[in-house]
């Protein structure tokens, strides 16, 4: 670069300079109008500085999605599974340069990736835990620094891309999720939820994070304090906050938290929000909406100048105003050989053997007759957030692969029917369209892709036989029909039934139909419209009446499934689920069971053969006790990409030894859990960490082909850390990995804590007869709980014990320390109070907003009932004379104070105060003294803030 054309550039195209200097400088050439603009996930050039446009958000979870082909990995749940942070980070290196590379020949590639989602699996209920990497905090942020080191490179300036966290905070529930409140104590948001998001943000790897759409603590997370309170706090770094899509809205039309757009828009800009994802690629909305808080006097510039500066930030980083220095910006690595051999490493890491008899692995020396059989034994299925295939191995493929075609049967189990009405049997009239796949052009929101109307709708034919359709059964009797050429019924915009769809899929599937027995048939409901099949004359369509279709069963899929087996020297038996249907984005599921079609499928195929085998092809946990008894092997992977069957194949003939973990419990049944909305994992005693049952598989189990043995564990406190070593050893004959997990537990804890917590974990590949001396450092704070008592991180005084093994449960060996601490004092009530929600133990209540910006209160969860409060060892010293409480409520209602005798100490009535957030103070006279429990009982609609004390 010449010294002239140095000189006449503007400052924020000088690389010497830093970026907050640059990024000051391109703020101040821009006017109030072109930074607002920006404001927008999609903001406009200014082509008066030679400023181009700039998106927020590339969905890139398990590969680039929603752009068309790429490469892809397993889900993210499934890289949880493989407890391998250097593979993981891998993985992102390679989703990253896919990215780089897209974006040099399609500019609608973005750089500023939506990945990964770090919100933990507390439930396996959860629509979305496919998305997630684990129920333990620890594990998901080591999992979460890996993928986003990987996603942001290695430059000590520039990244490949730049990662956005998902979703900002404590968000498990797709039910209701724009609406619902998550109540969360304070233990629980910095024992768990927050320590997801912190560890990858302290790492230095992250860009920003997004909102979810759910409210924590009645105050929607679009205006959450902990952005600023927390998230802020953990970095020097400018993080960008962009907002979920259509979220910003939300706050007025679904959650009616404002009453007008201005005061929300200007509420979130206040709270941190820095980039509006609403409107889809309309950025006008939003735009009037920020001028007006701003002629409104709601925000001031500065606001909207922070905002701007933070998402310049991120563009510098990205190299955009560096095109010559910028290392990234000619990476061309997509679909590469090492690529594809990753995928099919990240699948094979990502097994895990459930159970094994000793009928896996499979030899081929023996040439086995293997019969594949079940409705995922010949799919490869995508889910929401993957990308388009270039290429795919099912399980079927896999095993013909690796044990030839010859000695591979396949049976799908489904049952092959046709539909016959008063006008006839349904049938599918010939074309000769080629199949298409959804999205494989990609589609910035593929929300917005329609189903095919080039395709003839389906007829009935009085006189043919009809169609036969392959009826599965996915479970609570939703259905999918498919035709003969692998075409799925589905029902597109103008409400025709067509064979159409390459896979069940899209925002609001399709693809999914319901039979209703009606009189001596059936109807056809149509799921997603609510419509039922009916015959016009112009083809078939949904309707508000349907026609009564009897349903002719050509083969049974239990039948086909028992031939195949009773000819074969082992089964595969491969079920699970299919991405788009009983859980997803915007859909919970509602029980743990394996589909009831699936249940009868295994048990067809052990009645025929007992050398069955389970594969579970699953997004989330099944409860399968009988399973898990009757049959001699079973195992669970993650949809695997695009490379699952070969891989699966690949661990199921002991090519490789399977050495995936469980990311989450696998429970026993439905009744082991708490409700979906239970957030407190404390108090209904969720997770590993709290459960107190048997699970049917423990967090971190997983088996192997070989064996191993643990020895000498010793632990030493080393300064402001606890050094654990030991001895791990492969006395098996197989080469193999084996994932050495450590976990800690208080022994002398003076509140409810973990039964035992991941504190370290190591996956290492050891040869016969090798061993290996491995060696954690555990920092002491990891040792420590919030203490409500006291607002902050604790770590007391006492004995924890180390417990090495192969599962949280399976523990080989252990080793004690004694850590030194202050002895801990009584909760200084008399100067600082008692925060309503600090408390130790409720029943019955719920945490609310105390305010629309911060702040906590707590409310009986129902607003006509009563809850109780408990505070412990509350320090009074020589007394207290009075006590006051501030409060707000609908309608009157009370606060009754006791000590834990039940000895009354205040009882005082509430008057309706005039609003939610219309507080008062009422006192009343009390004795009490030294150290006390002090029990407060809410009564009626009201909000109890906090209560204080004087001498």
């Amino acid at each position: 670069m010449t010294a002239d054309v140095t000189a006449h550039q503007p400052p924020f195209r000088d690389p010497q300079l830093s970026f907050a200097k640059r990024a000051d400088d391109l703020l101040g050439r821009l006017t109030p109008d072109e930074r607002i603009a920006m404001l927008h996930q999609f903001g406009p050039a200014v082509a008066r500085l030679g400023v181009a446009a700039f998106r927020t958000g590339q969905e890139a979870l398990h590969g680039v999605a929603w752009t068309g082909p790429a490469t892809v990995f397993p889900q993210a749940v499934g890289l949880g599974a493989s407890w391998n942070e250097d593979l993981v980070r891998r993985v992102g290196e390679a989703v990253s340069r896919e990215a780089r590379a897209m974006r040099a020949h399609d500019d609608r590639i973005g750089l500023n990736v939506w990945a990964p989602t770090v919100n933990l699996l507390r439930n396996p209920l959860w629509g979305r835990g496919e998305e997630g990497y684990s129920e333990d905090p620890g594990l998901t942020a080591a999992i979460a620094v890996a993928y986003t080191r990987g996603l942001r490179g290695d430059h000590p300036h520039y990244w490949r891309t730049a990662p956005v966290l998902k979703h900002w905070l404590a968000h498990n529930n797709e039910t209701d999720r724009a609406t619902s409140s998550a109540s969360v104590r304070p233990r629980v948001l910095h024992e768990y939820d927050l320590r997801a998001f912190r560890a990858a943000v302290e790492a230095g790897a992250v860009a920003g994070v997004m909102p979810a759409y759910n409210l924590v603590n009645g105050r929607p997370n679009h205006l959450s304090p902990y952005l600023r309170e927390e998230l802020r706090t953990w970095t020097q770094q400018e993080l960008l906050v962009c907002s979920d899509a259509g979220a910003p809205s939300n706050l007025v039309d679904a959650e009616h938290y404002f009453d007008t757009h201005e005061e929300a828009t200007a509420a979130a800009l206040l709270a941190g929000v820095d980039s509006f994802t609403d409107h889809g690629t309309d950025a006008s909305t939003i735009v009037a909406r920020v001028r007006a808080a701003l002629d409104q006097g709601l925000i001031g510039e500065p606001v909207i100048d922070a905002a701007v500066r933070r998402q310049l930030h991120v563009r510098l980083a990205l190299g955009e105003f560096d095109p010559d220095l910028d290392p990234h910006a000619h990476v061309t690595d997509f679909d590469t050989p090492a690529h594809r051999r990753l995928a099919q490493e990240a699948a094979e890491q990502a097994a895990v053997l459930l159970k094994n008899d000793g009928l896996l692995p499979l030899d081929p020396a023996a040439e086995p007759r293997i019969a594949v059989v079940g409705p995922l034994a010949d799919e490869c299925k995508l889910d929401w957030y993957s990308g388009t295939l270039i290429r795919s191995s099912t399980p079927l493929d896999g095993l013909r692969e690796r044990f030839g075609p010859q000695r591979v049967t396949y049976a799908e189990g489904a049952d092959r029917v046709r539909l016959r009405c008063a006008a006839g049997a349904l049938y599918v009239p010939a074309d000769d369209a080629p199949t298409e796949v959804r999205g494989a052009e990609g589609a910035l929101d593929p929300a917005l892709l329609t189903g095919r109307t080039d395709l003839p709708p389906l007829t009935v034919d009085a006189a043919a036989e009809g169609t036969e359709f392959a009826l599965t059964d996915w479970g609570g009797g939703v259905l999918t029909l498919r035709a003969p050429d692998a075409r799925y019924l589905s029902v597109a915009d103008d409400g025709f039934v067509r064979a159409s769809a390459d896979q069940p899929g899209g925002w609001v599937v399709q693809e999914t139909f319901r039979l209703e027995p009606h009189g001596s048939g059936h109807v056809l409901k149509h799921i997603a419209t609510g419509g039922y099949v009916s015959v016009a004359a112009d083809g078939v369509k949904v309707a508000d009446e349907g026609e009564i279709f009897s349903v002719d069963v050509v083969e049974d899929g239990q039948e086909a499934v028992a031939r195949v087996a009773a000819a074969a020297d082992v089964v595969i038996v491969v079920g699970g689920n299919d991405p788009h249907i009983n859980g997803r984005e915007t859909e919970d599921r509602v029980t743990l069971a394996l589909p009831d079609h699936q249940e009868r499928l295994w048990r067809a195929a052990r009645a025929a053969n007992p050398r069955t085998a389970l594969v579970l092809v699953s997004s989330y946990p099944y409860a399968v006790p009988e399973a898990a008894t009757e049959l001699p092997a079973l195992v669970w992977t993650a949809h695997g990409g695009q490379a699952a069957g070969t891989a699966l194949a690949r661990v199921l003939a002991g090519d490789v030894s399977p050495a995936g973990r469980l990311p989450q419990t696998w429970y026993a049944a439905d009744s082991d859990l708490p409700g979906l909305l239970d957030y407190d994992i404390i108090g209904s005693r969720q997770t590993y960490l709290y459960y107190d049952g048997t699970p049917l598989f423990p967090f971190g189990h997983g088996l192997s082909y070989s064996s191993f043995t643990y020895a000498d564990v010793s632990a030493a406190v080393e300064g402001d850390a606890v050094r654990v070593a030991l001895t791990v050893t492969n006395t098996g004959s197989v080469a193999a990995d084996e994932v050495t997990q450590l976990y800690v537990r208080a022994l002398e804890a003076r509140v409810p804590r973990p039964s035992r917590e991941l504190a370290g974990h190591r996956r290492v590949h050891l040869a016969p007869g090798a061993e290996r001396r491995l060696e954690f450092e555990v920092p002491l704070s990891a040792l420590g709980f919030w203490d409500v008592a006291h607002g902050r991180w604790t770590v007391d005084a006492g004995r924890y014990e180390f417990l090495a093994g192969a599962s949280s449960t399976d523990i080989r060996g252990t080793a004690t320390v004694r850590i030194d601490a202050e002895a801990p004092v009584p909760r200084p009530v008399m100067s600082t109070g008692l925060a309503a929600a600090d408390y130790d133990e409720q029943r019955g209540t719920r945490i609310v907003d105390r305010s629309k910006v911060s702040g906590d209160a707590v409310a009986p969860v129902s607003g006509g009932g009563t809850g109780e409060l408990v505070f412990r060892d509350c320090g009074f010293g020589a007394g207290a004379a009075e006590v006051s409480v501030t409060v707000s409520a609908a309608a009157p209602g009370a606060v009754a104070l006791t000590l834990a005798d039940g000895s009354p100490l205040a009882s005082l009535e509430v008057p309706a105060t005039g609003g939610p957030y219309a507080y008062e103070v009422l006192r009343a006279a009390i004795e009490v003294s030294g150290v006390q429990e002090i029990r407060a009982e809410l009564r009626g609609p009201i909000r109890l803030a906090e209560i204080n004390f004087t001498a």
